[in-house]
């Protein structure tokens, strides 16, 4: 069932794929910041002054979108190419990869936050699992002196075919100056001394002030005086762990859902990021360089508070009426009669009949034999991984559908376009979970249910959703397609985006490679089809866009149940609001 609402917002032109830039007197420096896991909602002047000074003084991107899953890899990696996930191929977190990794302890469920299991997908998929030119690979290539500074995983990702020792792109993360972190080049070494920065980066801490104080300090002391000294051009990218990983960790209220995410350590790790914004602004504008760089700020996805609730599930827990971590690989075990096995623990078997429980990670194989399995999951949050490799593929996919349908903890199912349609939920293309990927690509995606709980004037601030997690109920989490967690804060400004301007238009992650790349004159190459595209409107002199939104909705499932997905588009780019069913989560609309 489609039904096409179109939407004017504030919008009456179509940009052209050439939308052409104006000539500039001299090349352009791209700086992108990504607050990791910030909301669009916790912007505000008393809480986040630098960041909402932006926002107005710049481009406020009042539309924005993560991409499903809602998780940092997955955001890092359409962040870092201007592809959606089916191109990418960076599925999750967590994904399978259809061989035991060395990084993983032999697992074949590895976690994508990690430098040497980076480097162990490369070796496994041709050099370059991702498929996909990186915009930090294209800038070198075109002659830009290139830097990548914080979390681990997603800063790898930024240029993920890059020489190790730095010299041809900076790698700074969590695990420089520990096992397996990357050597520092000798430019950098040099001036750890004067700058007061050590050889190692500190530990991540609630809030995670002290890690991106030493962070904050080598990229404004050590790294931009190095790229504008190389009389280059540069790019410099820094992911701020903060929020996401106070969020993460507020245990201010454990056991409730408020104030939950929104409590006093959560909200300092926003004000934490805010700080290291406003760090990096000045000293651009110290070393003489604002004039001349255009600065995008983003969140790879927003977030909620956890919740372990369900009335349904085969395997709640003994007493306590709360799902476990792993519990979706237990509850498919149990209704599809396999055995279960843990990919962490040497793929023991796990006596789930008698109670017993998954790892922290929550992966699980199902079948008689761990090394083939019939079924893995892999858990993300709020989103879980089901891969099919049995003889009857399409035939459990089938009985998985039904399974899922009849939950209270799902809201949402989407299925490989391979296996055929199913009542009750959407192809994955639907999402753009299929494209050119070289990865392993899912047979089915869980989105699981979200609610409000609270009173906030912002109410996606409120939001709660069940997590395949071994978060505690109270702390947060994210990974579902609601508009709490697609709803990212994002921002640019800058000499080529507009002053003082609100755009309407919907824009995503997948948007800022494209962008920026069209803005500071380099060539992104692509081999998928899945792209985002350059924000003509926002950009000075653009015009604006045409917007359309779009209800689709699966066919009904047993008792009525449908998959909805509600989304709005520019021209052939689509953008994800919320999908699931009717109720089931925060922010989806059905009509």
């Amino acid at each position: 069932m489609n039904r096409l609402i179109p939407a004017v917002l504030g919008a009456l032109l179509l940009s052209a794929p050439g939308w052409a830039q104006p000539p500039r007197p001299a090349p352009r420096n791209i700086v992108i910041f990504v607050a990791d896991g910030l909301r669009y909602g916790s912007v505000t002047p008393g809480n986040m002054p630098n960041m909402s000074r932006l926002k107005s003084e710049g481009v406020d991107f009042t539309n924005s979108h993560s991409l499903f899953p809602t998780i940092t890899t997955v955001n890092a990696s359409a962040i870092a190419t201007g592809h959606y996930i089916g191109d990418t191929g960076d599925f999750g977190n967590s994904l399978y990869v259809g061989a035991p990794m060395l990084t993983a302890d032999m697992s074949p469920i590895p976690g994508m936050e990690n430098d040497l299991t980076q480097r162990e997908m490369a070796a496994h998929f041709g050099g370059n699992y991702l498929n996909e030119t990186t915009l930090m690979a294209a800038a070198r290539a075109s002659g830009f002196a290139t830097a990548v500074v914080g979390k681990v995983g997603p800063s790898r990702i930024q240029d993920s075919t890059a020489a190790e020792d730095g010299s041809q792109t900076l790698v700074l993360d969590d695990s420089t100056g520990h096992a397996g972190g990357f050597p520092l080049p000798a430019w950098f070494t040099a001036a750890m001394a004067r700058a007061f920065v050590g050889p190692a980066t500190p530990p991540a801490q609630v809030p995670d002030t002290q890690q991106q104080a030493y962070l904050v300090k080598a990229a404004t002391r050590i790294v931009l005086p190095h790229l504008a000294a190389s009389g280059k051009p540069f790019m410099l990218l820094y992911w701020c762990r903060d929020p996401d990983y106070s969020q993460h960790g507020a245990s201010d209220s454990v056991g409730e859902y408020v104030p939950g995410i929104n409590s006093a350590s959560a909200k300092a790790g926003t004000r934490d990021a805010d700080t290291v914004l406003g760090e990096l602004l000045a000293a651009l504008k110290q070393q003489g360089l604002d004039k001349t760089t255009d600065v995008f700020v983003t969140a790879d996805h927003g977030f909620n508070t956890v919740s372990h609730a369900s009335a349904t599930s085969p395997s709640l827990a003994a007493g306590t009426g709360e799902l476990s971590n792993g519990f979706l690989a237990v509850d498919l075990a149990g209704k599809l009669g396999l055995k279960l096995f843990d990919p962490v623990k040497n793929s023991a078997a796990v006596d789930y009949a008698h109670g017993a429980k998954l790892s922290s990670g929550g992966a699980g194989l199902l079948g008689a034999d761990p090394n083939h399995p019939e079924v893995v999951v892999a858990a993300n949050g709020g989103a879980d991984l089901i891969y099919l490799n049995g003889d009857d593929a399409k035939g459990t996919a089938a009985r998985i559908v039904d399974f899922l349908l009849t939950q209270d903890y799902v809201s949402g199912v989407f299925v490989n376009d391979k296996l055929g349609r199913f009542p009750g939920a959407l192809p994955m293309s639907a999402v753009n979970l299929i494209g050119a990927a070289r990865t392993p690509v899912p047979s089915i995606y869980v989105n699981f249910r979200t609610f409000l709980s609270g009173s906030c004037e912002d109410l996606l601030q409120c939001a709660v959703g069940v997590g395949d997690t071994p978060r505690l109920t109270g702390e947060g989490s994210h990974g579902a397609l609601s508009r709490a967690e697609t709803r990212n804060f994002m921002a640019a400004i800058g000499p080529d985006f507009k002053a003082g301007y609100a755009d309407p238009a919907p824009i995503s992650n997948a948007d800022i490679a494209p962008t920026m790349a069209h803005l500071a004159g380099i060539t992104l190459p692509s081999k998928g089809k899945l792209r985002g595209r350059v924000i003509g409107e926002a950009l000075a002199g653009g015009a604006p866009v045409k917007v359309a939104r779009q209800v689709i909705s699966s066919e009904p499932g047993p008792g009525g149940i449908r998959t909805y997905l509600d989304q709005q588009a520019v021209g052939d780019t689509r953008y994800f609001d919320a999908a699931g069913f009717e109720g089931k989560t925060v922010g989806l609309t059905t009509k």
